[in-house]
């Protein structure tokens, strides 16, 4: 029983990586710089249903990043800020106002917007690093994803929930 699970474990976290790598790349002009709308990120709500989530949103997430013009940068810092976010958007699952993990979807909003506004501001900011820019740069990567991982994420969440069939799957 025990090996079916970690079967099970390693097949849900590679088809989370599978899918969080093939969205970013398919849809690459939107998914990087400092205006980002990284539809791929939606699934950092699955850290909310399975812990295999956390290493396949971390493992799709540099695969993904590795098509970035941010090179290495980005390779560690936005794999960084993902897997925070899924530690503790899993670590946050059960705070559910509504019956939405509001919390654990505003993890990656949090932590995309401090580490990868802090990134683009001290690697890339033209004019040179300051406080301004890094508000700035992390306001527009907040916004992204704040669109794509509360919107998107509360839906969803809401269909996950409602599906019989996709709640088994995650149990």
């Amino acid at each position: 029983m025990k090996n079916k699970k970690t079967i099970r474990f390693i097949a849900m976290g590679a088809a989370t990586a599978a899918l969080y790598a093939g969205a970013t790349l398919l849809l690459a002009p939107i998914s990087y710089g400092p205006v980002q709308f990284r539809l791929s990120e939606v699934l950092t709500t699955l850290c909310v249903f399975t812990p295999a989530a956390i290493p396949g949103l971390t493992i799709g997430c540099f695969l993904g990043n590795l098509a970035s013009p941010f090179g290495w940068m980005d390779w560690v810092f936005g794999s960084l800020a993902t897997l925070l976010a899924a530690i503790t958007g899993r670590a946050l699952r059960n705070v559910r106002p509504g019956g939405i993990p509001w919390l654990s979807l505003l993890m990656p909003v949090v932590f995309n917007a401090v580490i990868v506004g802090a990134e683009i501001t001290l690697f890339f900011e033209e004019k040179g690093a300051s406080l301004r820019a890094f508000l700035i740069n992390g306001a527009w990567v907040g916004l992204g994803e704040l669109v794509v991982c509360v919107i998107g994420g509360a839906l969803l969440v809401k269909a996950i929930d409602k599906s019989k069939s996709l709640k088994k799957e995650f149990k």
